[in-house]
């Protein structure tokens, strides 16, 4: 599920299996439940190893800017797959697709640990087609979840070699859309989609793969289409949270909740309650509703404490209440782990806030590691274009936001990068431009406080007072601490308008 200013889930969130099949979201069942709330005990070992992770990530982060080169250099060679020490062996024939290694085997434990054991396998079994696609859509998870897109070139080679041994095999090419996505390629995912969909039109990962194209391109009105055909074919956890997404963008939160919740009613495995009470928690924060959203990241980790989405989430929930102390002692820990451009931003923006001693170096700090990532990001394939956009416009090369922006607009047309659009042309001094993208960011319903802060500041600036006013005034009363930035000039514009 999207948070307030970054793309939708499938990008950072695990996808999740369908071991059980749940009921339609036309047609969920009328039995509601609810996972229990976790035990004192278990909340003080989790808020322990939290704090934990934490001492590591201060020790860690207290070394990265002067080994920022060193950790590029290592991220980009880190890492190897078989390939060189495997050969076809000249007369082996290809082997069967049903290899004891599966993609639901490698989302339900250790990852790493699973990639190990696919690498010996593929020793073994060199031919096996199968486990070749398998290897390529754990490289693309290890790469999401770490923050890693090292992997995505290894990703690309094991998914190619599935399918040199087995053309148009629906496992490589459904590897391939994830990878693309992964990428931020959502044509190139939408057509290997489509292409996997001829071979198996039942093919879970393809037709989520394929709502997940059609909403990262805009194209809204198919999205909910393929959301009601995936719906059909595979009623299921993955399609289900893609399905509350759809509704989400267009403003209908009940739908989205309602399905949601039913979705995790039917969840068993660890990996899929915390990704849908996960989801469950970033609905619930949008709407600012914290409390609900802290419950609901509870849930999440108590399923599996070190689940990053729920981990994040859970330090914007504790920021958006008060708790700021909390706040950045849990965002560290997200960081100094997985330091990706939401959390960086986010750290860096609640460091800027408090506003002790050294909090501005603290945050530029973070906001130095996002163009780090980004580099690395770009050396692997990856389109950060929206990344920079956003994080440039506020915290770094205004001409450059607004350089990347563009180019982003130019591939795809949806409601974030309209906002993303809008903000770089409006802090480039550029409003009456702006104001048409910022329009359209907020033109299909879609409950996002971020988006109405950046028109009503857009609106001010192009002289209309008036509705200027009204927004950010619906901003702060949809979710007031959207941004611990963001709210506080919002309050001050609107200080300012009254006096």
């Amino acid at each position: 599920m999207s948070g307030s200013t970054t793309d939708s889930a499938p990008e950072n969130e695990h996808n999740g299996t369908s071991e059980t099949v749940a009921p339609s979201a036309h047609e969920p069942s009328a039995q509601e439940t609810s996972a229990h709330e976790p035990s004192a005990q278990a909340d003080e070992e989790k808020a322990a190893a939290v704090r934990r992770v934490s001492e590591a990530g201060r020790r860690w982060r207290a070394a990265q800017l002067a080994g920022c080169a060193a950790l590029l250099a290592v991220a980009l060679t880190g890492g190897s797959i078989a390939f060189g020490a495997l050969r076809d062996g000249g007369t082996a024939t290809v082997a069967s697709s049903s290899s004891a290694l599966s993609p639901g085997l490698m989302a339900s434990g250790d990852l790493d640990a699973g990639i190990r054991a696919i690498q010996a396998h593929l020793r073994a079994q060199p031919m096996d087609f199968g486990s070749w696609a398998t290897l390529g859509l754990a490289y693309v998870e290890q790469a999401r979840t770490k923050g890693d897109p090292s992997r995505y070139p290894q990703a690309e080679q094991a998914l190619q070699r599935s399918l040199e041994l087995e053309p148009d095999n629906d496992q490589g090419l459904t590897g391939l859309a994830a990878l693309a996505a992964a990428r931020h390629d959502f044509k190139g995912a939408l057509t290997y989609a489509d292409r996997t969909l001829k071979q198996n039109p039942y093919n879970e990962r393809a037709l989520s793969s394929r709502i997940d194209s059609l909403v990262e391109l805009g194209r809204y009105a198919e999205a909910s289409k393929a959301a009601d055909l995936a719906d059909e074919r595979r009623p299921g956890i993955p399609v289900f949270t893609r399905y509350a997404y759809v509704h989400e963008l267009r403003g209908d939160v009940r739908t989205a909740r309602t399905v949601l919740e039913r979705a995790l009613s039917t969840a068993t495995t660890p990996g899929d309650i915390a990704y849908v009470a996960s989801a469950l928690g970033q609905l619930a924060w949008n709407q600012g509703d914290y409390d609900t959203a802290l419950t609901d990241y509870a849930r999440a980790l108590a399923a599996d404490d070190a689940y990053l989405p729920a981990l994040e989430g859970r330090a914007r929930a504790q920021a958006a209440s008060g708790d700021r102390a909390a706040a950045i002692k849990g965002m560290e820990a997200v960081v100094a782990r997985y330091p990706l451009p939401g959390p960086l931003v986010a750290l860096g923006e609640l460091y800027e806030d408090r506003g002790g001693d050294g909090d501005k170096a603290k945050a530029g700090d973070q906001y130095a590691l996002v163009d780090a990532w980004t580099a690395l990001a770009r050396a692997n394939g990856v389109n950060a274009d929206l990344d920079t956009a956003m994080a440039a416009a506020d915290h770094g090369d205004k001409a450059a936001a607004l350089r990347a922006a563009r180019a982003e607009w130019a591939r795809r047309h949806t409601v974030h990068t309209a906002d993303a659009l809008a903000w770089a042309l409006h802090v480039n001094g550029r409003d009456k431009e702006a104001l048409p993208y910022a329009r359209q960011a907020t033109a299909t319903g879609y409950r996002n406080a971020s988006f109405l802060y950046h028109r009503g500041i857009v609106e001010r600036a192009a002289g209309d007072e008036k509705e200027g006013r009204s927004l950010l005034r619906s901003a702060l009363k949809l979710n007031p601490g959207f941004s611990p930035l963001g709210a506080r000039e919002a309050r001050k514009a609107l200080k300012e308008a009254s006096e």
